[in-house]
């Protein structure tokens, strides 16, 4: 339970941050593989598949709860005074994934000729949505004035944006501060928890589209996955390498638009902790496998 509940926490941390993703924490981690298989099977599975997959997702959940109403009170605060150092950290923290996802996949990896494409692919996506949201000025959505057009399109950006949940690359706030909706929903979110209900018709469409999402992607990500395997790694981290230009330009979608991320702006020791954080789940990981082999070894 307690294993479930650290997950879940972790997991959240890093959705509710752009640039990282929670799959990428699942990898990391060592539970990603069982994670995909649970959300497939709970919308897929059969009934005994079913009760198993709910029974680990609710564990998993809880953590995530924890962890994300801890994350949506500080960060969107936090986010909007130090954006400089948050972004850095978000680098730090992509920057010391990539070797480690590189490194678990190397099989695959090593089979250059084909994911390759698929690697320009998805760093060419990143980039054209994060450069075609700072040409349509997108950051200045207000949630609390219901508006069924911004609706609608909060409801399709939630159904993109979960799709990133599952993906270890780029993350759902990622997704969310391309789209120009990363502020808007955390504040959002924050003004809910403060009892202002103006905040809910939006919200509710936004949750909507998560759920259709969910629903929809796993499945073919898990597809993706069992059948293109080598294609699929590679196109995740290319989407991760073309993350780095969606933190770099993070800034611009601010409420009060700031500039992009430079050399100048850069904070070195954010960075570093980023690096620090991702090593440190890796050994998280490597402690829980040796954990688990000495309780295999036991019976």
């Amino acid at each position: 339970m307690l294993r479930e509940l650290v997950n879940g926490f972790c997991m959240a941390l890093a959705d509710s941050v752009p640039g990282v993703s929670g799959g990428t924490v699942a990898f990391i981690m060592g539970f990603y593989d069982k994670f995909i298989g649970s959300i497939n099977s709970l919308v897929f599975g059969n009934l005994d598949e079913k009760k198993k997959s709910i029974v680990y997702l609710v564990k998993l959940s809880f953590g995530w709860i924890i962890g994300m109403l801890m994350a949506v009170v500080a960060l969107s605060a936090l986010f909007e005074s130090h954006i400089y150092a948050v972004s850095s950290l978000f680098i730090g923290f992509i920057a010391g994934a990539i070797p480690l996802i590189i490194n678990e996949e190397r099989e695959n990896i090593k089979q250059v000729t084909k994911g390759i494409v698929f690697c320009f692919i998805g760093a060419l996506l990143v980039v054209m949505i994060t450069f075609l949201n700072g040409r349509s000025g997108n950051a200045s959505m207000d949630l609390s004035v219901f508006s069924i057009s911004v609706s609608v399109k909060l409801f399709f950006i939630g159904m993109v944006a979960i799709s990133a949940m599952f993906l270890p690359g780029i993350s759902g706030s990622t997704l969310l501060l391309i789209f120009g909706a990363y502020i808007p929903v955390i504040s959002a979110i924050r003004g809910v928890l403060a009892f202002n209900i103006s905040y809910v018709p939006d919200l509710i469409f936004f949750g909507c589209g998560v759920l259709a999402g969910a629903v929809l992607v796993v499945r073919i990500i898990k597809y993706c996955l069992d059948r293109f395997r080598v294609q699929t790694v590679y196109m995740i981290i290319g989407m991760m390498l073309g993350s780095f230009y969606a933190i770099v330009m993070g800034p611009v979608t601010l409420k009060v638009s700031q500039p992009p991320l430079s050399f100048g702006r850069f904070n070195i020791p954010a960075a570093v902790a980023g690096v620090v954080l991702v090593f440190g789940m890796q050994v998280m990981k490597d402690s829980s496998m040796l954990q688990r082999k000495k309780e295999k070894a036991t019976y």
